[in-house]
C-alpha cells in the first residue's frame, strides 16, 4: 500500500489553481524530488500531503498509522532549551505516545549527527540548527520525511554528511531543493509542478532537463498551430455563415470549444532577464594580499594569506559555517584592516554586495519601492525604465510588485535583492550565498550572467554545481586560519585535494619502508630462529605488500579523476576510507615483516 496518494486534488488561493486535479502516489523507500519554479506550489503540495492544508476538491489517502515529518525552510523563531530537549520535543512525552524506544532513538540520533546534546539551541550556527531540526523530525521514526530546501545554510561538509545519512536511512523522502548536485545524488524520481499540474519523470535530473526542453518545444509548436487555426475560424465567423446550417452549427460549436480551451490555457511564465550594469573597468590588480592575517582574540580567522585577484577573476570562497568567510570578504574589501601582513585594493573599484541575510531589504516597503528607493523609474545602462517594467524582468507581475517585502517567499526575496543590486553599476560583484531558494532556471541564468560579466566576482557558496560553472579559482578554509588557493571549481579542488592526500599517503608508506629497512639490519644480527609457521608467514608477506600497493595505486588514480566525484552513491567516501585502511594494513604488514627479519 502507498504511503500517500492524491486523487484529483485541487487547491487555489483566489487566482489560478496552484494544484489543478493532480494525482500523486509515494511508496515506501522512494526518494521523490519536487521541481518547479518559485511560486509554482511545491511547498503548498507538501503541506497538503502532510495534512496542514485541506484541498478544495479531491481526496488525500494516507496509510493508516504512517507517520509523516517535515523539515521547513526556515528555523522556527522562539525555539529554546538544550539540543536534547528540542529533539525530544518533537513527539511529546514518552508516556503520551507510548513510545518507550524513542529515548534510545534520540540518543542514537544525537550521536550519529554529532550534535552537542547539552548545548543551548539558540547558541548554535544556522547549519547546526538545521541538523537539530532534522533530528527532531526523525525522532518520531517517520515513514515519510518531507524536506523543504534541506541544504539551505549548510556548509559543504554538512551537505555531504546529509547526503550519506539520507541514502543510508532507507525511509521515503519527498524533498524540494535548489542544490542540483544534491538532487542528482539523492532523487530516485522527479515530479514537476508546472502550471497547476504534476508531471512525473522517471529519469535522472540531466535526462529530465533534455526531455523537458523537448516537451516545451513541442508544446510551443502545437499551441502555435492551434492559435493559427483559431484565428482562421474567427475570420470565418466574422464574415458571416454561408454554409449549410448543420455544417455551420458544428463549426460554430467547434469554435466555441476552441475559444473556451484558449481562455483556460495557462501559459508558462517567461524566463527572468538578469542583466548586471558594468561600471568602467577597474585596474588590472583588484586585490593583493601579502601574508595577511586577522584574528579575534586568540583565534586566527585568516593567517598567512598571500594571493592576488585580478580583473575578470571569479573567486569562490568555501569553508565550514563559522570559519570566517564573511570576515575574509570584509578583509579583502578593506572593511577590516589586517593585523599582520597587508591587503591592498586596486583602483576604480565599484563594488555591489549581495547579503545572504537579505539585511538590505526593508520588510515594510513595497517591492517596487525596495528596488527604486521610492522612485517610479530606474536607470539601466543609461536608459530610464519604469520600475514595474524592470521588475517584470525578474518575474514580478505588476500586482506582486505592489505587495510588501514581508509577503515574499525566500526565492522571491533573492530575486528582489538581485533586481535591486543590478540597478547599480559595478565592476566587482560580491555575492554571499546568492543561490538559496532560487529555482533551477533562475540559477542557470545567474550562472550565465556571472560567467559573462566582464568584472570581478567574489562568491561565497556551498552549491557545488554553481561553483563548478562560475569559478576560476577557490579560496578554501582549511582550519587554524589557513586559507588555501586552488585553481578551478569544486571538482578541480576535489581532484587536487585527493591528489595531495594520495601523495601524502604514498610518502608516508615510503618513509615507513625506509625506516623499516634501516632497522632491519641491526634486528637481523639479533634474529632468532623462526618456527616453520613463521617462515611460511614471512614468505607470504611480499605478495601481500604487492597486492596492497597495487590497490593503493589504483585508488590514488581514481581519486585524482574529477569525473569520479560526480558519480552518485557513497563511492567517494568508501574509496577515501579504503585508502586510509590500506595505509594501516601496509604499516602492520611492514612491522610484521621487520619482526620476522624480512
Amino acid at each position: 500500500m502507498a504511503l500517500v496518494s492524491l486523487l484529483d486534488v485541487s487547491l487555489s488561493f483566489g487566482g489560478a489553481p496552484l494544484l489543478d486535479r493532480v494525482n500523486l502516489q509515494i511508496d515506501r523507500g522512494e526518494r521523490v524530488c519536487l521541481v518547479g519554479r518559485n511560486g509554482a506550489g511545491k511547498s503548498t503540495l507538501m503541506k497538503v500531503i502532510n495534512g496542514e492544508l485541506n484541498p478544495d476538491t479531491g481526496q488525500v489517502f494516507r496509510q493508516p498509522g504512517a507517520l509523516f515529518s517535515t523539515l521547513r525552510q526556515e528555523v522556527p523563531s522562539g525555539l529554546a532549551g538544550t539540543v536534547r530537549s528540542v529533539v525530544e520535543g518533537a513527539s511529546g512525552s514518552y508516556d503520551e505516545h507510548n513510545d518507550w524506544e524513542r529515548h534510545d532513538r534520540v540518543e542514537r540520533l544525537l550521536e550519529s549527527m554529532g550534535l552537542p546534546a547539552e548545548a543551548e539551541f539558540a547558541s548554535l550556527s544556522a547549519g547546526q540548527k538545521r541538523r537539530v531540526l532534522l533530528a527532531q523530525g526523525l525522532a518520531s521514526d517517520p515513514q515519510l520525511l518531507l524536506l523543504d530546501e534541506p541544504t539551505n545554510h549548510l556548509d559543504l561538509e554538512s551537505i555531504l554528511w546529509l547526503e550519506e545519512f539520507l541514502l543510508e536511512w532507507g525511509g521515503a523522502l519527498l524533498f524540494v531543493t535548489h542544490d542540483r548536485a544534491f538532487l542528482r545524488r539523492i532523487s530516485s524520481r522527479i515530479v514537476e509542478v508546472d502550471r497547476g499540474r504534476l508531471i512525473g519523470w522517471a529519469c535522472d535530473y540531466d535526462t529530465f532537463l533534455v526531455r523537458k526542453e523537448a516537451v516545451l518545444e513541442a508544446e510551443e509548436v502545437e499551441r502555435a498551430q492551434f492559435d493559427k487555426k483559431l484565428a482562421q475560424e474567427e475570420v470565418w465567423i466574422r464574415r458571416g455563415v454561408k454554409a449549410q446550417r448543420s455544417r455551420a452549427n458544428n463549426r460554430i460549436h467547434a469554435l466555441d470549444k476552441m475559444r473556451a480551451e484558449r481562455a483556460a490555457r495557462r501559459d508558462r511564465s517567461g524566463k527572468a532577464t538578469l542583466t548586471a550594469q558594468e561600471a568602467d573597468r577597474s585596474g588590472f590588480k583588484v586585490i593583493t594580499c601579502e601574508d595577511a592575517g586577522f584574528r579575534y582574540g586568540e583565534r586566527w580567522i585568516v593567517r598567512g594569506l598571500t594571493t592576488r585577484i585580478e580583473r575578470g577573476d571569479k573567486i569562490g570562497i568555501v569553508g565550514p559555517n563559522g570559519a570566517g568567510k564573511t570576515t575574509l570578504l570584509r578583509l579583502l574589501l578593506g572593511q577590516l584592516k589586517p593585523q599582520t601582513g597587508s591587503v591592498e585594493q586596486g583602483t576604480q573599484l565599484e563594488i555591489v554586495y549581495f547579503d545572504q541575510l537579505r539585511a538590505q531589504l526593508d520588510e515594510n516597503m513595497r517591492v517596487q519601492d525596495a528596488v527604486a528607493d521610492g522612485n517610479s523609474t530606474v536607470t539601466i545602462n543609461g536608459r530610464n525604465r519604469h520600475v514595474i517594467s524592470y521588475l517584470e524582468d525578474f518575474l514580478f507581475e505588476p500586482g506582486r510588485a505592489r505587495t510588501p517585502v514581508r509577503a515574499l517567499s525566500g526565492g522571491e526575496r533573492n530575486r528582489l535583492l538581485l533586481a535591486r543590486l543590478f540597478t547599480k553599476p559595478a565592476n566587482v560583484l560580491v555575492l554571499d550565498e546568492p543561490t538559496n531558494d532560487l529555482d533551477a532556471e533562475t540559477l542557470e541564468l545567474l550562472e550565465d550572467l556571472l560567467v559573462e560579466f566582464g568584472g570581478t566576482v567574489l562568491l561565497v557558496s556551498h552549491d557545488r554545481a554553481f561553483l563548478n560553472e562560475v569559478c576560476t579559482s577557490l579560496l578554501v578554509f582549511e582550519g587554524d586560519g589557513r586559507v588555501a588557493d586552488y585553481t578551478g571549481g569544486y571538482d578541480d579542488w576535489q581532484k587536487e585535494r585527493a591528489a595531495r592526500a594520495a601523495a601524502e599517503t604514498a610518502a608516508a608508506a615510503r618513509k615507513l619502508l625506509a625506516d623499516t629497512k634501516a632497522s632491519a639490519a641491526p634486528a637481523a644480527a639479533k634474529a632468532r630462529k623462526l618456527t616453520n609457521k613463521e617462515r611460511a608467514e614471512l614468505e607470504t608477506l611480499p605478495a601481500k605488500i604487492e597486492v596492497l600497493e597495487k590497490e593503493q595505486s589504483a585508488l590514488t588514480a581514481q581519486l585524482a579523476d574529477p569525473a569520479f566525484f560526480r558519480q552518485a552513491g557513497p563511492a567517494v567516501g568508501q574509496a577515501t576510507t579504503r585508502l586510509a585502511e590500506i595505509e594501516r594494513q601496509l604499516a602492520a604488514v611492514y612491522e610484521r615483516w621487520t619482526e620476522l627479519g624480512g
